[in-house]
């Protein structure tokens, strides 16, 4: 197949990028490589891939309402998987107009394309941040999403309805991913992995925030890339209401105490860490927690990395020459 993957290098965009050249498809890799984090860790990623001989980088933006287009209609995409986005739930209280523009105005950019030059599938990448403050769990896609707790959860919500939309008028096949919290090499220097890394190893301090009392669904991103494949390769088939749209939790079912993440990262290490206690920061939650069970039935889907195989996987490309931040 050819596949477009926007926001190729990013974090889950290299790795899919990667896994699917290495099953021989043809991946055309799309980013706008924004300074939102260092950009020395985007070519990095990039540089993983240029080797590969089915694999295309274009420098570009999806709510580029004259380039995206074009680029549709030259390359005739068999599937899309739509990574690219403003991504963090504390940036979007800073910066909300970064995720209109990317998370809403350029997912219709790409609803429009997969409309007017059709896919097979579109698949795209929704947050398990639309569950809010729900204190029922495991999180499941019936419960409710409607009171979401950041701009950024707003606007993964709005995906899910318009691409739900798109299906139900133009008949397109269209997933939705409720991504759980993903570690492991090559991560997002935002995100706790490498920040809790980079203060250890430099012994530094480590903000902890609502005094440790948090838990998340870390899932490997090996796992999260293997169940991404498997959506990709299977389209939704029209539902009674002739809409041909699947809204998936994919996530390691299993969450852990922040506390005990930190012990993790700790041990493999070999360095204790001086912690700093903050309250609840504007926008998080206590706890994310996926039940999976609709993937698992669907897709076959079976998460199997332990978190400490996950994390002595993270640490050692951390401290690895191909980490460009280390």
């Amino acid at each position: 197949m050819k596949i477009l993957v926007t926001g190729a290098a990013g974090f889950i965009g290299m790795h899919l990028s990667r896994r699917l050249l290495e099953r021989e498809d043809e991946v055309v890799g799309l980013d706008n490589l924004n300074d939102y984090y260092p950009t020395a860790l985007k070519h990095a990623r990039l540089k993983e891939l240029e080797d590969y001989k089915g694999f295309r980088f274009i420098k570009g933006d999806i709510a580029d309402r004259d380039m995206l287009p074009k680029l549709f209609e030259r390359e005739q995409f068999d599937a899309v998987m739509n990574l690219a986005a403003q991504a963090g739930v504390r940036y979007s209280i800073e910066n909300p107009f970064a995720y209109v523009e990317s998370n809403l105005v350029g997912f219709a950019n790409i609803l429009e394309c997969c409309r007017h030059y059709p896919v097979r599938h579109l698949v795209y990448a929704s947050s398990s941040s639309v569950y809010g403050g729900n204190t029922k769990t495991p999180f499941s896609e019936d419960d409710k999403v409607d009171a979401p707790v950041s701009l950024y959860a707003a606007t993964k919500k709005a995906n899910e309805l318009m691409a739900s939309c798109y299906s139900k008028l133009y008949g397109m096949s269209t997933t939705g991913l409720r991504f759980f919290t993903v570690y492991g090499p090559w991560g997002r220097p935002d995100m706790a992995p490498m920040l809790f890394a980079k203060a250890i190893s430099n012994g530094e301090p480590i903000k902890v925030f609502n005094n440790g009392d948090m838990m998340r669904d870390f899932t490997y991103v090996a796992d999260i890339v293997e169940g991404i494949i498997r959506v990709i390769d299977n389209p939704p088939m029209e539902d009674g209401d002739r809409r041909r749209a699947e809204v998936y939790n994919i996530g390691c079912s299993n969450p852990v105490k922040l506390m005990d993440f930190i012990n993790t990262i700790e041990e493999t290490l070999g360095r204790k860490a001086e912690k700093m206690m903050l309250p609840m920061q504007k926008g998080d939650v206590y706890q994310t927690y996926a039940d999976t069970t609709k993937l698992e039935q669907a897709m076959g889907y079976h998460p199997s990395t332990t978190l400490r195989d996950g994390i002595r996987e993270f640490i050692a490309w951390y401290q690895s020459e191909k980490n460009p931040l280390k």
